[in-house]
């Protein structure tokens, strides 16, 4: 390996890319409406590739549509991959995911244009989909396919909220899903991707940039209580079989566990749904999610069955039944120290102040991770603002962390 090196990174740049990429599903004034395999996503993937030709990379799309720019080393071995979702939120903004894609793309031109050709082949790629923006279960289809954790029963039965399934969609761009297993990769061993903190850590402690050290533990439950409707003013209280009762009682105690524990736990109540959902009855039903989250293994464990301990304890009580089902449920990942360390080193080196953290949010990280060693790189996030129109990362910021991941790069190829 090389010692690591000062990178140029242009802001000039950057900022073009980032407000080009924009355009494609530009929406409320600020933000980004682009969901997978839409003409604003296909339009975006376009562009995506000339940059990666314009840059020097061999472009490739795989059969889900992850856009690769390839800089290929003059050595045999595995690729180290860069790089993040294209696709956004319904609005989203234009930093969440996109930055990453591009981050990775002009970390490879810089370096390229700075040093030649490295030793080990690099790879820049924008997964196709993160969000779950169209299709509420296709989250991550894009690592899952390079991952070969997409199942031949999803294309049908993953269904989007217009009504028409992922497979359906991928064949009206010319895509064909029988070849969905022709883009898992085994010939990938680092996987580093650069993403907006969405968060306010970063910004409390003053710092650009932050390297993580583990994505979080991720479950979401939908519970579902049953009581019995009746009269809202002839049924006494001590009577009552409400479901509306448990889940006040179930909701403050979720939220309240996680406060006491403290950072980096959190948990969310997110949705919820009565029936019949009138002033004067006695509810007899109350689904509702439930969204915990802890980026330590065995916390999160303890954490979920502390929920779920608590949730049996509040239907016996009231004499309600309860049910529910683990809609997701991602385990904790952990970033290889030996990446970790390489990424302190290249923003030491640079004079980039930064600081170790945990990925609250989800990433395609996580799948990578059943192939890869892997590791993240978070840029500060104005006001920790995330999923909206309103989400900002200074071009200086950006600059930082690109330059961080390239310094990393750098050595890890050269």
């Amino acid at each position: 390996m090389s010692e690591y090196q000062h990178i140029d990174v242009s802001p000039q740049l950057v900022e073009e890319y980032i407000m080009t990429l924009a355009k494609y599903g530009a929406s409320h004034e600020t933000g980004v409406w682009r969901t997978v395999y839409s003409p604003e996503w296909v339009e975006a993937t376009d562009q995506y590739a000339r940059w990666c030709e314009e840059s020097g990379l061999a472009v490739k799309r795989d059969a889900v549509g992850n856009v690769w720019g390839v800089l290929e080393g003059s050595e045999k071995g595995k690729s180290i991959v860069s790089g993040s979702h294209i696709d956004s939120q319904t609005p989203g903004g234009r930093y969440d995911g996109a930055l990453g894609a591009l981050a990775a793309l002009i970390a490879l031109r810089c370096l390229k244009q700075q040093f030649g050709q490295p030793k080990r082949t690099l790879e820049a790629i924008a997964f196709c989909e993160e969000e779950s923006s169209r299709f509420p279960a296709a989250n991550f289809w894009g690592s899952r396919a390079i991952t070969g954790r997409i199942r031949p029963e999803d294309v049908d039965n993953i269904i989007g909220f217009d009504g028409k399934s992922i497979g359906e969609a991928m064949r009206d761009i010319g895509l064909d899903p029988a070849r969905i297993p022709e883009a898992k990769r085994d010939d990938i061993d680092t996987f580093i991707e650069l993403h907006i903190e969405q968060g306010p850590i970063l910004e409390q402690a003053g710092l650009p940039v932050g390297i993580v050290t583990a994505v979080t533990g991720i479950r979401h439950y939908e519970v579902e209580l049953r009581g019995t409707q009746n009269h809202a003013g002839a049924f006494p209280m001590d009577l009552r079989r409400d479901p509306m009762q448990g889940f006040a009682e179930i909701a403050s105690g979720v939220v309240n566990t996680a406060h006491r524990w403290g950072r980096p736990a959190v948990t969310t109540v997110g949705r919820v749904n009565v029936s019949p959902n009138a002033t004067a009855v006695i509810p007899d039903r109350v689904v509702f999610t439930v969204d915990a989250r802890h980026p330590d293994p065995a916390s999160a464990e303890k954490l979920y069955a502390t929920h779920e301990g608590m949730m049996r304890e509040v239907a016996q009580r009231r004499n309600l039944d309860i049910s529910w089902q683990v809609q997701i449920n991602h385990i904790p990942c952990l970033s290889a120290p030996t990446l970790i360390k390489t990424l302190k080193e290249a923003a030491d080196h640079q004079q980039i102040p930064t600081m170790t953290m945990a990925s609250g949010a989800g990433h395609d990280t996580q799948q990578m991770a059943a192939i890869a060693d892997v590791a993240m790189v978070f840029v500060k996030s104005k006001d920790g603002r995330s999923h909206t129109p309103d989400e900002f990362s200074s071009i200086e910021d950006i600059v930082q962390g690109i330059k961080v991941l390239a310094g990393a790069l750098y050595k890890l190829a050269w």
